[in-house]
């Protein structure tokens, strides 16, 4: 399968007149909840529910959004993927059966995409059909596997006061095997309305194919309404709505705030390009599982540009066989499957700076200079420079080789690569390895803080006038 498939594609460069700052980044491992206890609601039988959700755990079953008990063990009204579907169910009380759902015929199997989910309830509906709507990036559902309908005045489990409203999480606490791991982004509730999706987005004038979002704080929430922006890294589950009904977060820490939101995406690691080895937090953490090597890529690509990315080594399989690298896009499929830089593929370069010995490889050719080997804990840049074909490498701050990523075609210390070609980026371990990569959004603890010239990013260590790798910056560079 061609990787180009899933890279998030070129953009059309929308207008974003109304940019989101923020999301949330939910890790499975870690056992993630937001929770409200509902109030008396403005009406139990109306609400509308709407959020963006990049997914990063493809695949999973029965991976929630959110998740409302009927107050026994059986009834709930959830929202939910079940490996590549979107469900919003309502089950019975007294046996778990299905009392309205929908399903979507729809798969969901982008992990670079951000996708717009409105789901809208009015059980006073004349027309049954009605009573139950969902939307996706600006578009109503009409085609489902499976369908069925609310009575006529039948109250939400959502909107019951007393009820636990429970997000990225099954309604009983023990089960968390249905936890979720993804990116969330303008989590909105309206307690008393059935809102349709153009109170939350629009298509952008220039590139009408693109759903954006649109400022939702002008919106009637009612009683039990809330907004989370997810800007204030302190308080993640802080309503901004003005009705103070925050949500309760557990297991979700001030790092899993990210700048990789419905306006900015930025790139991760891709999930459906591995092998025997794990991703985590948000496909920014990859795990080597085998006693083989195993790389992971970006799901974004450049062709041009400069680009900054850093990995933290958190675990090492001596002797120290762990890589930061860069390929062409056509070997994705092999390097994914083996290593960067140690192997001579056929279709253009591929490059790596190699911990254990402290080596940098083109092609399976060692190459001359000086570099450092690192080790657990180090922080290992990579500076690449497309439009000259040169890429350098840094650890811990400190530029390898006398390397100069301002020295333009020059390329003091610097290893040439082909220009013209299509590169991806990422990181390769040997079994047992481990590390977090950091495209601009980082997984782990920054202490220093340094953002990329167009102010995007957060880095460790400056990117010395190079660039963040997301959808804005790869608009502006082509």
């Amino acid at each position: 399968m061609p990787i180009n498939s899933f890279l998030y594609p070129a953009p059309s460069t929308p207008s974003f007149v109304y940019n989101v700052a923020n999301s949330v980044r939910t890790n499975k491992a870690d056992q993630p909840k937001g929770v409200v206890t509902q109030g008396t609601p403005t009406n139990v039988d109306k609400y509308t529910f709407s959020v963006w959700i990049k997914r990063a755990d493809l695949g999973a079953s029965n991976s929630k959004i959110f998740s409302v008990s009927s107050g026994s063990t059986y009834g709930e009204e959830k929202l939910e993927f079940n490996q590549d579907d979107l469900i919003w169910r309502h089950t019975q009380a007294s046996d778990g059966s299905t009392v309205w759902e929908r399903v979507t015929d729809r798969k969901f199997r982008d992990p670079s995409a951000w996708y717009h989910i409105v789901v809208a309830y009015d059980s006073s509906q004349g027309t049954a059909a009605n009573r139950c709507k969902m939307y996706i990036n600006g578009v109503e559902e009409t085609s489902f596997s499976g369908s069925s309908n609310p009575s006529s005045g039948l109250d939400s489990y959502t909107n019951t006061s007393g009820r636990a409203f429970k997000f990225f999480t099954y309604h009983e606490d023990s089960n968390t095997s249905q936890d979720a791991s993804a990116y969330f982004a303008e989590m909105v509730y309206i307690d008393g309305q059935q809102l349709d999706q153009t109170s939350f987005g629009e298509f952008d004038s220039d590139s009408p194919n693109i759903w954006k979002p649109i400022d939702v704080s002008g919106l009637t929430f009612g009683n039990n309404g809330f907004y989370l922006d997810f800007e204030d890294s302190s308080d993640l589950g802080a309503d901004v709505s003005g009705n103070n009904n925050d949500l309760t977060f557990s297991n979700i820490a001030s790092t899993d705030q990210s700048t990789d939101t419905c306006t900015n995406n930025f790139a991760t690691l891709n999930p459906l390009y591995k092998q025997d080895h794990a991703f985590s937090d948000g496909n920014l953490t990859h795990t080597s599982s085998s006693a083989d090597w195993d790389s992971g890529v970006s799901t974004i690509a450049a062709s041009s540009g400069k680009y900054y990315f850093e990995a933290k080594v958190t675990a090492i399989e001596p002797p120290t066989r762990t890589m930061l690298g860069v390929g062409d896009v056509r070997d994705a499929n092999e390097i994914a499957e083996d290593q960067f830089g140690l192997t001579n593929y056929n279709n253009g370069d591929t490059v790596a700076y190699y911990g254990s010995d402290g080596s940098v490889y083109k092609n399976g050719s060692q190459q001359s200079g000086s570099w450092s080997s690192f080790t657990t804990n180090d922080i290992v840049g990579m500076y690449v420079d497309l439009d000259n074909g040169k890429v350098y490498f840094s650890k811990n701050g400190d530029m390898q080789n006398s390397g100069d990523p301002t020295s333009g075609s020059t390329g003091t210390g610097a290893i040439s690569i082909t220009t013209g070609q299509t590169y991806v980026f990422g990181v390769t371990h040997y079994g047992g390895g481990a590390g977090q990569i950091n495209f601009g959004s980082p997984p782990f603890s920054i202490s220093s803080g340094n953002s990329d010239p167009n102010g995007y990013g957060n880095f460790e260590y400056d990117p010395q006038g190079y660039y963040a790798l997301n959808t804005k910056n790869l608009a502006e560079f082509g």
